[in-house]
């Protein structure tokens, strides 16, 4: 853990928010053999785990480290508690307080990201009970039966820019395109989809404009006013024939643009020259691969919805500051050898955040657990609660 970015945690103190020696901290021993600061300005006593995932945690960091990196590979919740040898209740608080940090870390580091290009797609998982079975259910929890996880997508970092965890309607399309938004710079993506309507309708509610028609004569009423897609809007939507299940020809259909602009958009991209989705739908095979709760045949799968956005959450972090990409790498100038007697290192590992500019470096777990997110915007957190809500206190289950 950093002492560098260690902060006084009194709000009461001119020196609030303020990271170590802007703060006037000094080190001052330890308190329960945690090593702690002090603040001359307000003589408020601070750990150095404070603002960590480790911030009053009882157990071995060792052992922390390896659970979370479990569950963040996609195992259960109950093979993860049988492999570092604790209790269900345990881990799942370990799992809240990991996810709570996730969260906040992603939120601070995804924004005004230069993206030009996303797509768009939806990925079916279950919670508690699957749709069919869910006439007895639905009398325990609204959220059982199907749950949708909807993925906004960078191919050319492999970076999922948002998710939404609910149902396929369309108020969480909206919410989607809203945080693909919040993610993002001025400049708006070239997206692209599936035929979902939702989709469009969501598009211009995030970036339409509003247009009132003029009236047709004077003596009907006036119209309603609406939104258009502005001209910087481009959107096309990929076409898939089926027949007899199987998918027998692939065309494109620009909705919002001109051909033109998207044909531009995509020569100047570094993943694809077509339209596509097939980026999107690897990261979702990906996510099924590495996270047993999206399993289609499994046991695995969670109790509440708001257990699944948990697990989102520290999933997308891991993956993406910690987990290199095969496809990322970069090769070396000079191949280095490596210990024993293996081949020489000829690549370069690259995570999706390191391709994005988020960071420069492969983070470990122990990094990414220890880093401490700055007070100045986790004060501004409330003021993303419509976008961004808390998870959900009630507790029914994992």
């Amino acid at each position: 853990m950093d002492w560098e970015t260690l902060y006084c945690p009194n709000p009461a103190c001119r020196r609030y928010g303020r990271q170590w020696r802007q703060s006037l901290l000094v080190k001052n021993g330890s308190s329960r053999s945690y090593k702690q600061a002090v603040g001359r300005a307000c003589g408020q006593h601070v750990v150095l785990r404070y603002g960590t995932a480790y911030f009053e945690l009882e157990a071995d960091p060792a052992i922390f480290d390896i659970a979370i990196r479990a569950l963040a590979d996609g195992n259960s919740l109950r093979s993860t508690a049988r492999i570092v040898h604790i209790d269900n209740d345990t881990l799942g608080a370990w799992l809240d307080r990991a996810a709570q940090h996730c969260r906040h870390i992603v939120l601070y580091l995804w924004q005004l990201l230069p993206v030009s290009e996303c797509q768009l797609d939806e990925l079916w998982s279950f919670v508690h009970t699957k749709e069919q079975h869910r006439c007895t259910a639905k009398l325990c929890g609204d959220s059982y039966g199907d749950a949708w996880v909807w993925v906004a997508f960078a191919p050319i970092w492999r970076l999922v820019l948002a998710f939404v965890v609910g149902k396929r309607t369309q108020a969480e399309a909206n919410v989607l395109l809203a945080r693909v938004a919040h993610t993002t710079d001025a400049r708006i993506p070239f997206f692209t989809s599936d035929q979902l309507a939702e989709y469009r309708t969501a598009l211009l509610h995030v970036y339409g404009q509003w247009y009132h028609p003029t009236r047709n004569g004077d003596r009907r009423r006036f119209p309603a006013r609406r939104r258009v897609a502005p001209p910087e809007l481009r959107y096309a939507q990929v076409v898939k024939q089926r027949e007899r299940g199987q998918v027998v020809a692939v065309t494109h259909k620009i909705v919002f643009g001109s051909g033109t602009a998207g044909q531009a958009c995509l020569d100047a991209s570094q993943a694809c020259p077509a339209i596509n989705t097939s980026f999107v739908e690897r990261e979702n095979l990906t996510l099924r691969q590495h996270n047993r709760r999206l399993t289609r045949r499994t046991n695995g799968f969670s109790q509440e919805l708001s257990w699944l956005e948990r697990q989102l959450w520290v999933a997308l972090a891991y993956d993406h500051l910690v987990l290199p990409h095969a496809s990322m790498r970069v090769p070396v100038d000079t191949p280095t050898p490596t210990r024993g007697t293996g081949s020489a290192r000829r690549w370069h590992p690259v995570t999706p955040a390191m391709a994005a500019g988020i960071t420069d470096h492969v983070w470990t777990t122990t990094e990414l657990l220890s880093y401490r997110v700055p007070a100045s915007f986790l004060d501004r957190l409330p003021e993303l609660e419509h976008l961004f809500p808390v998870f959900d206190s009630v507790h029914h289950g994992y």
